[in-house]
């Protein structure tokens, strides 16, 4: 089946009671068993619900995926894969990762034994010295939060594999519409489901896709145990936002590379980050991975004092942090998602204190480049 009869009916099957097209919004904490033991595979809706069940199975189709599990944040998700991890284990996480995963690694992760170090994964002639004999993962993001580097997964996976290692993919940026890491030889997916797959901007989850039954397992198992599940409404307004996701995605795509083909002709722009632009360091990788760009681009504006003129004179375009919805949105990563990151490791990697980054939307694309035109 194609991706969008995928996204439209995975999971989706007409509900068995009464018929509903739609999967109902199963509000409850607790199901009646017909006696001890006997129950209809739904005992306490921290273990499983019917609605997020759906979602699951959803979002793991659209992946290519054997398993799905469904948290109540993108962090939240990412923070239930790295415990596969035990003390003493070291990991390669992607030196431009969002804000929040290095704040986890840095801050938290390290307390209990966790190693990382900080590599340019885009470049594989960095990524084999990083090596080290207790590596047991390599975390990607690719394109990259906020300055869209994009890591070639096939060749990282071939080398992590070599090394015994696991491979975990954030594809947030590009959702399973535009890129679908395990078919590169990735292990692992995460998602921040807030952004494009549900698209709306009124929730917030996370996802984990993968196809290993023992490590599908355990984070299961983790997913119970330590409870930061999406609940029944969230996982009911994603399942909503999958059924629209590859045009919604066509229509980001579009904006987007309008968005970054304006900018990249604009005398107050110094330079645009974008995998669809010819220009871009990656851009040739970006078209073998990933079958379109998406609608997030970064642009340069010289300093602070330029990136707060455009910030706070945009009237479309909404200053807020996430992505994702169907509405423009503009950020400063250096004061916003990416403040957790000392300033010199932002520095050293284009996080400037003149960067923008905007989630593009899909208004017409007329009205957004009129009001790029005019902050500018």
């Amino acid at each position: 089946m194609g991706f969008s009869t995928i996204a439209i009916h995975a999971g989706n099957e007409p509900d068995i009671a009464t018929g509903a097209v739609s999967v109902p919004i199963y509000q409850t904490s607790t199901f009646a068993q017909e006696s001890l033991g006997v129950n209809k595979g739904y005992e306490y809706a921290r273990t499983k619900n019917p609605t997020r069940t759906a979602l699951e199975r959803n979002i793991a189709a659209l992946e290519g995926a054997k398993h799905g599990f469904a948290f109540a944040s993108g962090m939240a998700a990412i923070d239930t894969t790295l415990r596969l991890l035990k003390s003493g284990d070291h990991v390669i996480l992607g030196d431009n990762t969002y804000g929040g995963t290095f704040r986890l690694f840095d801050r938290i992760l390290s307390n209990y034994g966790i190693e990382f170090d900080l590599v340019n994964t885009s470049d594989a002639a960095d990524l084999e010295p990083a090596f080290k004999p207790n590596t047991k993962m390599v975390f990607v993001e690719t394109p990259t939060n906020p300055v869209m580097t994009v890591t070639d997964l096939a060749a990282v996976s071939n080398i992590a594999h070599a090394h015994g290692a696991k491979v975990v993919c954030d594809n947030t940026f590009l959702s399973p519409y535009f890129q679908r890491p395990i078919e590169h030889g990735v292990d692992i997916v995460v998602h921040s489901t807030t952004k494009y797959l549900n698209g709306h901007s009124d929730s917030v989850g996370g996802f984990v896709a993968l196809n290993d039954d023992k490590d599908a397992e355990w984070i299961g198992f983790v997913q119970n145990s330590a409870g930061a599940i999406l609940s029944p409404f969230d996982s009911f307004l994603v399942l909503r936002g999958t059924k629209t996701l590859s045009v919604r995605m066509e229509a980001h795509d579009k904006n987007g590379r309008m968005v970054a083909n304006f900018l990249a002709e604009h005398p107050r722009v110094q330079q645009v980050h974008y995998p669809g632009l010819t220009s871009h360091p990656q851009h040739e990788i970006a078209k073998r991975q990933q079958s379109g760009f998406g609608g997030m681009v970064s642009f340069e504006t010289g300093s602070l004092d330029n990136a707060k003129k455009v910030a706070s004179s945009v009237k479309l375009c909404t200053l807020g942090e996430s992505l994702g919805g169907v509405e423009s949105l503009m950020c400063h990563p250096a004061s916003m998602t990416h403040a957790s990151v000392p300033a010199e490791r932002r520095a050293a990697l284009g996080i400037t204190d003149g960067l923008l980054r905007m989630s593009v939307g899909i208004e017409d694309i007329e009205d957004i480049l009129s009001d790029l035109d005019q902050a500018l």
